[in-house]
């Protein structure tokens, strides 16, 4: 198998994957998981409905499904520090906890 096409199944079992958590996600919680997803409602709607030979048919695509919702540089840097000790010995939840305020923050600009 040539790489393009290890490639490509690793693009398709991440569509796949993505599809089945998304869809337990809106049918567990449907607020938390337009959140947690970066999805609309109506987005939330379309994948809940799809039938998993749908799911299969969709993620047999050659492009990824899901992708990084964080574009700024601020957000990547707290993220990336996750667990990081500071210079007093305490764990950088803070940056952690600031992370999160910043993507809800965005979540409810989108929304």
């Amino acid at each position: 198998m040539s790489l393009d096409d290890r490639m490509m199944a690793e693009i398709q079992e991440a569509n796949l994957s993505y599809f089945i958590l998304a869809q337990r996600l809106i049918r567990a919680d449907r607020a938390q998981a337009l959140y947690r997803l970066g999805i609309t409602d109506d987005v939330a709607s379309i994948i809940e409905a799809l039938t998993p030979t749908q799911m299969i048919k969709v993620a047999a695509g050659n492009t990824l499904m899901c992708r990084f919702r964080f574009e700024e540089q601020m957000i990547w840097s707290l993220l990336a520090e996750h667990g990081a000790t500071r210079a007093d010995g305490e764990t950088a939840n803070a940056s952690r906890l600031h992370a999160s305020i910043l993507m809800a923050g965005k979540y409810s600009e989108a929304v």
